[in-house]
């Protein structure tokens, strides 16, 4: 299909012109203003925008911004063309997207060939950044699978938490969901990539890996020295996901808060917990938000040393450590949306 151009100016001869030197190559759609040129825009996408400086009503500085403000159009390759020479509508042009500037009066040949070489780069961009994004894809889709067999290879060692995984990860989807909503250290997970912050939760408790069977599977209640082997499950989580992000150079932002994760998750806002011992904000955000997720489905899952507990009654238990255990401030969250933590533990839509 033969590629369209959209040509802008006010002057009957420069659209003439423009036509005759474009017409035997492109599709050209001439148009003498910028208001014409949105209305056109409502049935036509172009593939390249020619568009005149100074025209009557809106001017091409104007039309440019609204053209890049604009999602549907914020990707057509602009050229100016213009009798201004200052080097400041230079750079204002540049500033606002335009590729690049044709001064009029133009020849024939330079504007067919500036034409040209500008589609084919816009082509050769557009290649490489589909390429890039299906690349990205699979990337995504790797990492996915990865984190996938790496929890599911700790939940079947684990007899007694079957399903905590996928349980704590929508905990923690429906509070981060919610705490954004609340504006609840809303700044800081702004900055996070959502997608891998979430995925990411599945190894927290990938340090598992490192505990014996004995330990692991132990059908009754542990002793103070099994305890205190189980809780290096924090530290060899963080060592694991350590080794792997050394291997990846800087690593994937889901491994670092994979590590955050499985590092922190048992600490305690008070300063009693582990391993690390930290108090308040010192504490990373992942291991505050995972620890709501982790004791709540303790509380309310059946052990063979207990029973699983009514949800108000975790909710309230939760509550009554707001400040002592856990960040008062996701608490409030907490709270607010405990019957959608319920749901996800009845299997039901939170």
């Amino acid at each position: 299909m033969q590629k369209t151009i959209f040509v802008v100016d006010d002057s009957y001869l420069n659209l003439s012109m423009a036509e005759d030197a474009l017409e035997d190559s492109y599709r050209v759609m001439t148009l003498s203003s910028a208001e014409k040129m949105f209305e056109r825009l409502a049935e036509v996408i172009p593939d390249m925008i020619l568009l005149d400086i100074e025209m009557p009503g809106m001017d091409g500085f104007e039309a440019l911004t609204l053209l890049k403000a604009n999602p549907l159009y914020a990707g057509i390759p602009v050229i100016f063309l213009t009798a201004m020479t200052d080097t400041a509508v230079e750079v204002r042009g540049f500033q606002l997207g335009v590729v690049d500037f044709i001064t009029k009066p133009f020849s024939a040949p330079v504007l067919s060939n500036r034409v040209k070489t500008h589609l084919d780069i816009d082509k050769l961009i557009r290649e490489r950044t589909t390429a890039l994004r299906q690349r990205t894809e699979q990337l995504q889709r790797l990492q996915n699978s990865l984190v996938f067999i790496l929890a599911d290879m700790v939940e079947n060692r684990d007899r007694e938490t079957g399903g905590h995984v996928e349980r704590t990860t929508a905990y923690i989807e429906v509070l981060i969901e919610t705490m954004i909503a609340r504006g609840v250290y809303a700044d800081d997970l702004s900055e996070l990539d959502m997608d891998s912050l979430i995925s990411s939760a599945r190894l927290h408790d990938v340090g598992k890996i490192a505990i014996s069977d004995t330990i692991l599977n132990k059908p009754g209640k542990l002793t103070d020295e099994e305890f205190s082997v189980m809780k290096t499950h924090t530290t060899e989580g963080e060592r694991i996901i350590e080794q792997l992000i050394s291997r990846t150079g800087d690593g994937e932002a889901f491994l670092h808060h994979a590590r955050l994760f499985a590092g922190y998750h048992h600490e305690r806002w008070d300063g009693g917990g582990y391993p690390h011992r930290l108090a308040g904000t010192d504490i990373p955000l992942q291991g505050r938000i995972m620890a709501f997720a982790d004791v709540y489905d303790a509380l309310v899952s059946e052990r063979p040393y207990k029973k699983a507990m009514p949800e108000e009654e975790a909710a309230r238990i939760i509550m009554e450590g707001a400040g002592r255990h856990f960040d008062p401030l996701i608490a409030d969250v907490f709270y607010e949306i405990r019957d959608r933590f319920g749901a996800v533990r009845r299997g039901e839509t939170p």
